[in-house]
């Protein structure tokens, strides 16, 4: 009888296990459409993105279209905060970097795509993400001191208290269209990076100072793309971060561009 006990609670232990070890994240399991960005380590600025999609969230993830390469920043990644917080990821090592103002580090994790936005009036015709149009006075607000900290917002429109803000209308065509990455926002901790955004790049190798970067006709491909009712993600991690938790998420093998 205690073999057959013994035997039973092994059975459940390893259904325990393998039910915990093939559980995505809350956010991705509302996601129906995902961005994978992956770079060769924590301080690499080249990546490469690949686009996914799935018929609903019981299903498993395929591509959609080629990969092409990417940039992050000048001084590659650091943990960020976005869908879930670095430390409930399990995998954020005592040494790895971590995102902060001014770093020059593209963030790390997981992060939802909320808005788009660009120098034209209007977005392209058939583009669904909601859009902000850039004037002269849409800024980015990177004074940590400020209630606006991390907020794109219209200087016309509120009492500016800030000292320090990005003027997203005049960024060398880099703004021309962009994509708000939402990181560190809900809440939003003071100090721990502003502004991430998905934008033209100025060429390969060319890093960024916080934000991932491409050729604009990839950039026009995947806004077109993006559904806001499908709850777009981006995932951006190093690739020994993604293959770490490739199995427990249930997440596709890496995209032709990055080395397997």
């Amino acid at each position: 009888m205690k073999l057959l006990v013994v035997a039973v609670c092994a059975v459940l232990f390893c259904m325990a296990w393998i039910a915990a070890d093939g559980e995505e994240p809350a956010g991705m399991r509302a996601s129906t459409q995902m961005l994978v960005v992956t770079t060769a380590d924590w301080d690499a600025v080249a990546g490469t993105l690949q686009r996914y999609e799935r018929a609903n969230a019981h299903k498993k993830w395929k591509k959609a279209g080629l990969p092409f390469p990417v940039v992050v920043a000048k001084k590659g990644l650091g943990w960020g905060t976005g869908v879930a917080a670095a430390s409930d990821f399990g995998m954020r090592g005592p040494g790895d970097p971590v995102k902060h103002e001014g770093d020059a580090k593209a963030p790390v994790g997981l992060f939802w795509l909320s808005t788009a936005f660009g120098y034209a009036a209007e977005p392209m015709a058939g583009w669904k993400m909601p859009y902000v149009s850039l004037t002269p006075t849409v800024e980015c607000v990177d004074d940590a001191s400020s209630k606006y900290y991390n907020r794109v917002v219209d200087r016309a429109t509120v009492s500016p208290d800030w000292n320090s803000s990005e003027h997203m209308l005049y960024t060398n065509g880099q703004y021309r269209w962009g994509l708000v990455v939402d990181h560190n926002t809900d809440p939003v901790a003071p100090g721990a990076g502003s502004c991430i955004f998905m934008h033209i790049w100025l060429g390969t190798g060319e890093g960024t100072v916080g934000c991932t970067a491409m050729e604009q006709e990839n950039l026009e491909a995947v806004m077109g793309w993006l559904d806001p009712a499908k709850k777009p993600l981006l995932l951006q991690l190093p690739r020994a971060q993604y293959k770490a938790v490739k199995r427990k998420w249930k997440l596709p093998g890496l995209a032709r561009g990055g080395k397997r």
